[in-house]
């Protein structure tokens, strides 16, 4: 659906507005923008900036103003202002946008034209991005079909199809024939001068979800490696990254394996969603526990890559956002995204998908800050984490021992989005629980321990006995962080 011409003048008067109330001269933020993202030399497993100081993502999806669907508004800019002020003032530092979402979108009209007033806009929202100090990962493409009768009107991109001027007869050919692997090409020598040179980028994600294409794996995949390697040739010094659909069933742990290590893809990303439709049990069960067997599935195909997941909750078969985010005021689902995946050896906290009809809606921005607290001044790739686990009578015990510190994520077993969500059940206040940490600190010595309780945004301090771990009293999780050496 294209928008009206007065719509156009809009949205084109809207980009002169915003751009007018930008400072000229954008000030570096807290994580100084001139350094670009890069896989730490140090631990491939992990990121850090140029300069070498550590990077762990803080952040979600802001896809768009107006989602994928919808054509475009013309608050569109002011509205990520918003959400990136939001994120940015708990301690966010990342965000992923779809440049083929119809608010960004610049291949709009006609295959290999490109619209620069749709490009002022991601000028602009790159500029609120500086001032904000988040690093943006830009998405090429999210089309899964070229058809005059889509199923999905929103993921449909006609415009590549012979018959309206494109290069490819159907998707396979936009894969696999020389003439539309030119004009990405060209697509991406466009972008790249552009934004070739741009640290506030933090990388180039080919298409989200290729696997949902109406295409094969034979097709996809090589296509994949050119592009990979076509990105690090246009953008030497941005992450080039790529993504598969949610790892909802067995049949496709083949394939995340094969993605996972493909040349040239800096970074093994997951995407799993609390899914009562998915075929894998384990989607059906608390958000902690999904997201952290989904990191560990990735880093057992490949352990010398970082790892970031994508998650969320939606209704069975991704029929719609999560009807009980509703009931989530406290905003259990965001936390167990967020600490799971980090907990359980990726480079960042896990990025939420809802941002708008959950995050936002329920004003759950704080939880970015609480994950910010628990891991400030951590260095991963000078700790060489090694993720383990626990067993405890009444937690589920994430442990990440490094070279100079032991951090444990404690989430409570009893309390989960069925427990709270469904059964409308208050997590229990729990006193008097011990740790054992004689097995993660049989090799070594430690001084400091701390505890923080991410609900109530509180530190405290650990007497230890011995090396039992007496916990505060807490609900739903507790963080312990202990000083570690000898």
């Amino acid at each position: 659906m294209k928008p009206s011409n007065l719509f156009s003048l809009l949205g084109t008067a809207l980009v002169a507005i915003v751009a007018s109330t930008l400072p000229t001269n954008v000030s570096a933020g807290p994580d100084s923008p001139a350094d670009f993202v890069r896989v730490s030399p140090r631990d491939p497993r992990y990121l850090e900036l140029s300069d070498g100081r550590p990077y762990i993502p803080i952040g979600l999806n802001l896809i768009a103003p107006d989602g994928a669907r919808g054509p475009g508004e013309t608050n569109g800019l002011a509205r990520m202002d918003e959400w990136m002020q939001q994120l940015a003032a708990n301690d966010g530092n990342y965000i992923r946008i779809w440049l083929s979402s119809p608010f960004w979108d610049v291949e709009h009209e006609r295959a290999g034209v490109y619209d620069e007033a749709r490009a002022r806009r991601v000028d602009q929202m790159l500029a609120i991005a500086r001032r904000c100090g988040l690093r943006v990962k830009l998405t090429l493409e999210h089309f899964r079909e070229m058809s005059d009768q889509p199923r999905q009107r929103w993921a449909n991109k006609p415009l590549h199809l012979v018959a309206n001027g494109g290069t490819a007869t159907n998707m396979a050919d936009f894969f696999s024939g020389a003439a539309s692997r030119d004009l990405f090409r060209r697509k991406l020598g466009w972008f790249a001068r552009r934004y070739g040179d741009n640290p506030t980028i933090f990388g180039w994600e080919l298409w989200n979800e290729v696997n949902a294409v109406a295409a094969r794996e034979e097709d996809y995949l090589p296509w994949t490696e050119v592009m990979l390697n076509e990105l690090h040739r246009q953008f030497p010094r941005n992450l080039a990254l790529q993504s598969l659909g949610s790892y909802d069933s067995a049949r496709v742990r083949e394939l995340y394996c094969r993605h996972s290590i493909l040349p040239g893809n800096d970074v093994a990303q997951v995407h799993r969603y609390l899914d009562l439709g998915a075929s894998l049990e384990v989607c059906h069960g608390p958000v902690d526990m999904l997201t952290a067997d989904a990191v560990r599935e990735i880093l057992a195909c490949a352990p010398q890559r970082p790892v970031l997941a994508e998650s969320g909750a939606v209704e069975p078969g991704h029929s719609g956002p999560f009807k009980l985010y509703q009931d989530d005021q406290a905003g259990i689902v965001l936390h167990d995204i967020l600490f799971a995946p980090f907990f359980s050896g990726a480079a960042g906290a896990g990025q939420i998908w809802h941002w708008d009809s959950y995050v936002d809606r329920n004003h759950l921005w704080h939880h970015f800050a609480r994950f910010a607290a628990a891991v400030k001044n951590l260095d991963p790739p000078v700790e060489r984490f090694q993720p383990a686990r626990l067993e405890h009578p009444r937690l589920r015990v994430y442990a990440l021992k490094g070279e100079r510190t032991l951090v444990l994520w404690c989430r409570d077993k009893q309390n989960t989005w069925q427990t709270e969500l469904q059964d409308h059940q208050p997590p229990d206040l729990l006193t008097g629980l011990t740790l054992d940490l004689t097995e993660l600190l049989s090799d070594c010595a430690f001084s400091s321990v701390r505890a923080y309780d991410p609900w109530a945004d509180r530190w405290s301090n650990v007497t230890m006995n011995g090396k039992i771990a007496p916990l505060p009293s807490f609900s739903r999780s507790l963080v312990l962080r202990l000083a570690i050496g000898g």
